[in-house]
């Protein structure tokens, strides 16, 4: 017998009763509800004067009985009932409206949010008998945009929906629509882009760009965007009600298992978002950080990327029973022990410290190795700025090397230096570093600051901007700031406008001349002697003019 939850405080041990017994019907199971039932439902609400829901299985088992006030009713977590394929959950929700209001916006977001097969509402008649039913279900993906179906009847016993067809049917044509829309061979995770935020709408716009190249470059399929500017921001989900439940049908017709935020989100919030939708929730730090643990691959970066995932992952640590390989034992060990939560925090406080130790002697050992770069009087030159922006493309172009690139974001993260040769036996050390991003995460921005000491001992900075992208002021502002963050504004810095080939030549002169920039494009070697001239005027001014431009690539 199913426990009566819900609003059950007042109730004499009669009524309890009675809700018990309805717990233990049995209704057909291909109809909705029987007419019965339905009167055993009314009479009981209307005695109570409290909306009764009843939650049914599609064998027609009573699984909950729910009780709410006069207006409404609020149904517990139902994640154990697991989604089938379709995405529907195989239950369905029978409740009474006290004053033959049709089925309201809460019962149609209910629906959408808890994907039940059905949605009903009846109509509880001055008698207690039952009157007029309405129920909805969800629609499978449709040319006129309609999520819901809401149907009237007049009256309990003119109900002749037959389930038994109705649900396999409709299953069936949301997996049809769904498979012409997706290639069910592709196993790489399917994600709605989120953005709320009060910023202009160009900006909501420009980020989720942005995030869309990031989910690009973490192999994930971008399904759907959307984006919202509220007047006050939802502290418990960050985003209004209505919009998640367009987005909770769309992931449904869409085969969609994972929400990216453009936001970072609170531990409190991605639990609260999970729960609703049942859905995996990341917000933008998260993802980026799966970027770079899919990068890294010297030991500076694999350690700078753990020691940068512990420090996001502890304070989100409450409620995810976070599983750890490490048993507690021996001294200190032994007792009531401790909780796993706290067992769990403790070894990852552990594993913090001891990286950080591990990341100590890595970075005296980079210092010791820039120590005798400096030594050698040889120019440093490193490459900064934004990501994607083509620095690994020019250091490959300027030295002949074979550093790895690729047109995605965080292509490359680990620092590579080479040597470039200009006439007249001169020569300096080029550094390549990881490219920047406008807000970079806080535990990214910690653990990378050691990898960007490199750029402390830089006689001169390239910052090397992607003059194609259209948000490309914005990009050096973003690295601008970050350079300042890092307390390397001091350093001479030379702008580089790469991928020229792909704009207009009249522009290119224009912003050149408005920036000082140089103009390069990091395919075409014979594009760089202005770059290399400049560089040899900052290094050797005396001796620039003797060099022969021509010479620089022979």
């Amino acid at each position: 017998m199913s426990d009566v939850l819900g609003n059950i405080s007042g109730l004499k041990a009669n009524q309890i009763k009675a809700l018990e017994r309805l717990s233990s019907r049995r209704l057909p199971a291909d109809a909705l509800i029987s007419p019965e039932v339905a009167r055993s439902l009314c009479e009981i609400s209307r005695e109570l004067r409290r909306q009764v829901a009843l939650i049914v299985d599609r064998g027609g088992v009573v699984i909950r009985v729910i009780v709410g006030d006069d207006r409404s009713i609020y149904i517990p977590d139902l994640s154990r009932f697991r989604l089938g394929r379709s995405g529907l959950r195989g239950l369905r929700c029978i409740h009474t409206h006290l004053k033959g209001e049709p089925l309201s916006q809460d019962d149609l977001t209910d629906l959408a949010l808890l994907r039940f097969d059905l949605m009903a509402a009846i109509a509880v008649g001055d008698d207690g008998l039952p009157g007029a039913v309405d129920y909805a279900h969800l629609l499978p993906d449709n040319p006129e945009g309609r999520s819901t179906e809401t149907v009237h009847i007049p009256s309990v016993h003119a109900l002749s929906l037959n389930l038994g067809r109705f649900l396999p049917d409709l299953e069936a044509e949301i997996e049809r629509k769904r498979a012409e829309t997706i290639d069910l061979s592709d196993g790489r995770e399917r994600a709605v882009l989120i953005s709320v935020s009060q910023e202009p709408r160009h900006e909501l716009e420009n980020s989720l760009d942005e995030l869309n190249e990031l989910a690009r470059t973490a192999d994930v399929v971008v399904v759907d965007r959307v984006f919202q500017r509220p007047r006050r921001i939802n502290p418990k989900t960050l985003i209004g009600e209505g919009l998640l439940k367009d987005v909770v049908i769309n992931a449904l017709h869409k085969g969609v298992s994972l929400l990216v935020f453009d936001q970072d989100l609170t531990p409190m919030q991605v639990s609260a978002i999970s729960d609703l939708t049942e859905l995996k929730v990341i917000d933008r730090s998260q993802l980026i950080l799966d970027i770079f643990a899919r990068r890294a691959h010297t030991l500076d970066g694999k350690v700078q990327v753990e020691l940068a995932q512990l420090k996001y992952i502890l304070p989100r640590l409450s409620g995810r029973g976070t599983a750890l390989s490490r048993l507690a034992g021996g001294i200190g060990g032994r007792g009531p022990g401790e909780t796993k939560l706290e067992t769990d925090r403790r070894r990852i406080r552990d594993r913090i410290t001891r990286l950080e130790r591990q990341l100590d002697q890595l970075a005296r050992g980079r210092r010791q190795r820039r120590g005798k770069r400096v030594r050698g009087r040889i120019p440093i030159v490193s490459i900064v700025g934004y990501t994607n922006a083509g620095k690994s493309t020019l250091l490959n172009a300027l030295t002949q090397s074979q550093v790895f690139t690729e047109n995605l974001l965080f292509a490359t993260l680990d620092t590579s230096t080479r040597r470039l040769r200009f006439p007249m036996e001169r020569e300096v050390i080029i550094t390549d570093t990881v490219g920047f991003i406008r807000k970079l995460p806080k535990s990214l921005f910690g653990a990378f600051k050691a990898t960007l000491e490199e750029l402390e001992d830089a006689d001169l900075l390239l910052h090397v901007v992607d003059l194609s992208n259209p948000r490309f002021e914005q990009q050096i502002a973003a690295v601008e700031q970050i350079l300042e963050d890092l307390e390397l504004g001091r350093i001479p810095r030379l702008l580089v406008f790469n991928k020229v080939d792909q704009v207009p030549a009249e522009e290119v002169g224009h912003y050149c001349r408005r920036f000082s920039a140089v103009p390069v494009s990091a395919l075409s070697r014979s594009s760089f002697t202005p770059l290399m001239q400049e560089m040899a005027l900052r290094f050797w001014p005396d001796e620039a003019e003797l060099l022969d431009p021509e010479a620089f690539f022979h």
